[in-house]
């Protein structure tokens, strides 16, 4: 870019950020040394600590589901997981769509104690499943939006025909044009930091769209699907979000050093890094359309979008909704999640809006976010499901 052109608003986002995740290494490793000098610790304790630091930083496991249930079937795309406890109960059954952005679906049932899937049951949604999408191979590498939306129809089926769709984040927008094709089957929609006008707020995804597709033209994504065999690497993802907010990253390696002999709290690390670092590809016939149709063209909004022949209109989805969305979510911003009750047919007096205090991934697998929202959100689901 030439020295005279003004920095967008992505430079400026990274370059910020850039500068803090610095800032943070450097004071969290200084306040490492002074309480390492405080203590007395010797220069082989130095070498101990750092050795256990990078044996935790380096050696990752596979995520892992938490709560009892069964695989209902497998699909190209996704396998359904049921976790109902009362499968006969008379009650609509709640599907839950997890994020798919080349991590494991297990978000949804993080831990023992963090689980969307628990709650969901706890507040009496007794017949609870969820998709867990399958990462793409050189053979699923054309599948598209069609082959999602097939799968979610397959999955309602199977549950009784009419649900309580829950989507978080690419899951939320699924659910949001599967309920707007077939608003017959769906009883509430939940989402959660689910983008839905793509442009609204200041999204720094829409930032890097500008400045990697400048003028709309998208040669640079087709051009890494092509060079990864058809597939978005899930690799490629990962190092987009770390890049976002550099010092999330690095703060977490420099807290990990300072209580690298604190073992509860290297488990909870470990927990949460062999999630984030364990990566999926994405097909890359459907990542390329999300980059086009959502993100670029924000089709939704616009009220252009057409999936399979179908208009897709969300003045059709009429159902009572439930949207949460985190106040420091910089991936997702409120305005985005909100924008849908402005758009759907739904009555205002049958929208209900949750702000949690925390970012992103927390929407999904936090503490305060599975405290203080999600059963205020599911009892009021559990409410028009008896």
């Amino acid at each position: 870019m030439p020295a005279t052109c003004p920095p967008s608003a992505f430079e400026e986002i990274v370059f910020t950020d850039s500068i803090t995740a610095w800032a943070a290494a450097a004071e969290g490793t200084a306040a490492w040394w002074a309480g390492a000098l405080r203590s007395g610790a010797t220069p082989v304790d130095v070498l101990t600590d750092a050795t256990k630091w990078w044996h935790a930083v380096s050696e990752r496991g596979l995520p892992s589901w938490s709560t009892p249930h069964t695989i209902a079937f497998e699909a190209s795309v996704a396998r359904l997981r049921d976790f109902s406890t009362e499968p006969e109960a008379m009650i609509v059954p709640t599907l839950v769509l997890p994020p798919q952005a080349g991590h494991d679906s297990c978000i949804v049932d993080y831990t023992s104690d963090q689980s969307q899937m628990a709650t969901i049951i706890e507040a009496g949604l007794t017949r609870a499943f969820t998709l867990d999408w399958i990462g793409a191979t050189p053979e699923t590498r054309d599948l598209g939006i069609d082959d999602y939306l097939d799968v979610i129809a397959r999955a309602v089926d199977y549950a009784g025909g009419r649900v309580n769709l829950v989507g978080d984040c690419q899951g939320g927008w699924l659910a949001t044009i599967y309920a707007a094709l077939h608003p017959e089957q769906v009883n509430t929609l939940t989402i959660a930091g689910a983008p839905i006008d793509f442009h609204s707020g200041e999204p720094v995804i829409h930032s890097a769209l500008t400045w990697f597709a400048p003028g709309g033209d998208l040669s640079f994504y087709r051009a890494l699907v092509a060079a990864n065999g058809g597939v978005l690497p899930g690799e490629s993802l990962l190092a987009g979000f770390i890049i976002i907010k550099p010092d999330n990253e690095v703060g977490r390696q420099v807290q990990l050093l300072a209580n690298i002999n604190d073992e509860a709290y290297v488990a909870r690390y470990r927990e949460f890094e062999d999630w984030f670092k364990h990566t999926q590809a994405i097909p890359g016939a459907f990542y390329l359309w999300i980059v086009e149709h959502l993100f670029r063209d924000n089709e939704l909004i616009a009220g252009t979008l057409e999936v399979g022949g179908k208009h897709v209109n969300l003045a059709q989805i009429s159902a009572p909704l439930f949207l949460l969305a985190g106040a420091a979510d910089h991936i997702t911003p409120p305005a985005q999640v909100f924008a849908l009750a402005d758009y759907a047919g739904t009555p205002a007096s049958q929208v209900m809006r949750e702000t949690a205090a925390g970012g992103h991934l927390g929407l999904f697998m936090g503490h305060e976010a599975l405290t203080n929202h999600w059963p205020a959100l599911m009892r009021s689901v559990y409410e028009r499901s008896v």
